[in-house]
């Protein structure tokens, strides 16, 4: 390849920083989707790019796709010999160089999510939760063993949000908020460290999560019995006090007898469905770094 060959001039002119999308999907040459970044650090220009499946940096480790895919093999032939889990044990080079893997999957996903690609980034933080769980166990070294826990409430909460948005594009805004109720469950279920990562972590995904809910909530038609339960307190609120009484009897009734009102909640739910609906909450833009 000729000096002139390598020059980058015309593929940076080519895509303008700042004008535009900064993320892109392409074909390689090889006909596998890429995903490209145009960066801009200070005054240097460049384009990062990894590939969209396998391995970001397209690396076959041991002739298997990832590095933790060969790592389990060997723990599975090591217990089909007749080993123990408490024998096999990663060295701190090994745990050292599934780290750089889970780090590259984790630059991706972050990606990921920012352009929608919600079922890849829950590929991406369901395998780096595997590799989690994977070094803890089997790591030789304490400090190995520990080093990814305080994570677990920044990929927990970037996996949930990752369904429930995908959940939200099927039009599944109640599967959407259960994964969040999930999402929170798996949160006060993490045991808790001292660590200053693992505590900030907990407090932004439970704020971010709080965030998201207000949002798709925001998002689901309002029934008659809340359309009542306004017209009541305005009523209150303006000592219209007979007509109060009147919609609280109603509203009683109304709960203690769906059936007879469903007529008049479908159509309110098909009048939300016709008016213009609100834009879907919008996926965090996560940057922290995973170290």
């Amino acid at each position: 390849m000729s000096d002139k060959d390598k020059d980058l001039t015309n593929l940076l002119d080519s895509w303008p920083y700042g004008d535009g999308p900064s993320i892109r999907k392409i074909s390689g040459v090889d006909g596998r989707e890429k995903i490209q970044v145009r960066v801009c650090i200070d005054s240097f220009h460049g384009i990062l790019q990894f590939e969209s499946d396998g391995r970001p940096d397209g690396a076959r480790p041991h002739s298997r796709e990832f590095l933790l895919d060969h790592l389990e093999d060997k723990y599975r032939k090591h217990m089909e010999k007749g080993g123990v889990p408490e024998q096999y044990r990663l060295t701190h080079s090994q745990c050292k160089k599934i780290f750089e893997e889970s780090q590259m999957l984790y630059h991706r996903y972050v990606i990921l999510l920012q352009i929608g690609d919600y079922p890849r980034v829950v590929r991406d933080t369901t395998r780096n939760m595997r590799l989690f769980r994977f070094v803890h166990e089997h790591a030789l070294q304490l400090e190995d063993r520990n080093h990814l826990e305080c994570w677990w409430p920044y990929i927990l909460r970037i996996h949930h949000t990752a369904m429930a948005m995908q959940n939200l594009g099927e039009g599944g805004l109640e599967k959407a908020l259960e994964e969040l109720t999930l999402c929170r469950k798996r949160l006060k279920a993490l045991e808790p460290q001292d660590n200053e990562t693992f505590q900030t972590e907990l407090e932004r995904s439970t704020e971010a999560l709080d965030q998201m809910e207000k949002e798709l909530l925001a998002l689901k038609p309002e029934s008659p019995v809340d359309k009542l339960e306004k017209e009541k307190l305005a009523a209150i609120a303006a000592e219209r006090y007979e007509e109060a009484a009147r919609l609280r009897d109603k509203i009683s009734d109304m709960k203690a007898h769906p059936e007879a009102y469903k007529d008049t909640e479908e159509a309110s739910e098909d009048a939300a469905e016709s008016s213009d609906e609100p834009a879907e909450p919008s996926a965090p833009e996560d940057g922290e770094e995973q170290s």
